[in-house]
């Protein structure tokens, strides 16, 4: 489209069908940015992405946004706003911005998250790209599998003993 429309006008195209797709999702706590997709590439290096299952998640309510994080506890968080929330788990939607270590007060994100120490995984910091965030999440994935399975079986065990 951008052969034949100026960047403002496909902005609003693409927006268009956006909210024909996905709906209004600042009323979940998705707060739109004020330039258009291609406006906000070409100004700021910054490229919107939201998976569409995961609006579906966030609308039926299985996916909670919230504002910011004040601390982590174990199975709880407590918000900027002072409400506790008991947790199964959190995603931190960071966007590609790399300050994550600097507000975690953690040095080394990638070797202190390595197999989940401290129960924090950390994908996408390894300075490869969506590949690296995929091989990432492939990696968290089997850990937690793996320490699942064990959990799962130990306990197995014990029960029978």
């Amino acid at each position: 489209m951008l052969k034949w429309l100026p960047v403002k006008m496909v902005d609003k195209i693409l927006l268009i069908l956006a909210r024909c797709t996905l709906g209004d999702l600042e009323k979940y706590g998705i707060k739109r940015p004020r330039m258009g997709p291609i406006e906000l590439k070409n100004a700021l290096g910054k490229t919107p992405v939201l998976d569409v299952g995961a609006s579906h998640e966030i609308k039926s309510g299985k996916i909670q946004i919230v504002p910011g994080i004040k601390k982590f506890s174990r199975g709880r968080v407590e918000l900027v706003n002072g409400t506790n929330l008991e947790i199964d788990s959190v995603i931190l939607a960071t966007g590609y911005c790399r300050n994550v270590p600097s507000w975690l007060k953690v040095r080394n994100l990638q070797e202190e998250s390595n197999e989940g120490k401290l129960g924090l995984y950390a994908v996408g910091f390894s300075r490869r790209g969506l590949f690296g965030a995929s091989c990432d999440t492939i990696r968290v994935s089997q850990h937690i599998a793996k320490i699942w399975n064990q959990e799962t079986n130990q306990s197995l065990c014990h029960t029978f003993l």
